[in-house]
């Protein structure tokens, strides 16, 4: 299954859940309680299954991976030692693209994965455009000299709210470090990593 690259603000709204983490992609800061759709359908009580399955596609949505990608990812969390869902997210915390949007040198995901495989990124001091890539804890991110005056990464990081403690950037220099894997109390709170879990573990064995 190819990567979804359609409206933001649409599954947002179909699973009343930010995409972006920021909340701009529902209309005057409220979510809608209707699906998207001409007349808006109502959302109906779903199932165990049902749940599990929404809260894999936020995950997965939220992150911008494919279905194979999402699997493999979830299967090496799987055989890491420690508790699974966390791992899970870490992994995708660790991500390049997903580093280089925790920067702030992109406005969306989708946008610091094009950084990446455009080859604006340098990691170490070398040039990377493997969007997966797993970033380690200590290593550093830079963009390309030439892209320090680009409008669209200027325009991200002035309108950057903030970075997580487990990200440091240096405006001035366009370069950070990756300090360590994050905790979880660190990441989205509205995800349910331990559903994500069940419903792997149902294709999984």
């Amino acid at each position: 299954m190819s990567r979804y690259t359609g409206s933001t603000f649409k599954k947002s709204r179909r699973y009343g859940f930010s995409i972006l983490e920021t909340g701009k992609e529902f209309s005057k800061g409220k979510k809608r309680t209707t699906a998207p759709g001409q007349h808006g359908a109502r959302r109906t009580k779903l199932s165990g299954y049902g749940q599990q399955m929404q809260e894999k596609q936020k995950v997965k949505f939220m992150y911008g991976l494919t279905e194979r990608q999402f699997r493999n990812t979830y299967a090496k969390a799987k055989k890491t030692t420690g508790i699974t869902g966390t791992i899970f997210l870490q992994l995708l915390e660790s991500r390049l693209d997903n580093v280089v949007y925790r920067m702030g040198l992109a406005a969306t995901r989708q946008g610091a994965r094009q950084l990446v495989s455009h080859g604006h990124i340098l990691v170490n001091g070398k040039k990377l455009d493997i969007p997966s890539y797993s970033v380690k804890p200590g290593e550093t991110i830079a963009l390309k000299d030439k892209m320090h005056k680009n409008d669209k990464v200027i325009e991200a990081i002035a309108s950057a709210e903030r970075t997580v403690d487990f990200v440091k950037f240096d405006k001035k220099t366009f370069s950070g470090t990756y300090v360590r894997l994050p905790e979880r109390n660190e990441l989205n709170q509205e995800i349910n990593d331990a559903l994500v879990v069940e419903w792997y573990n149902r294709l999984i064995k």
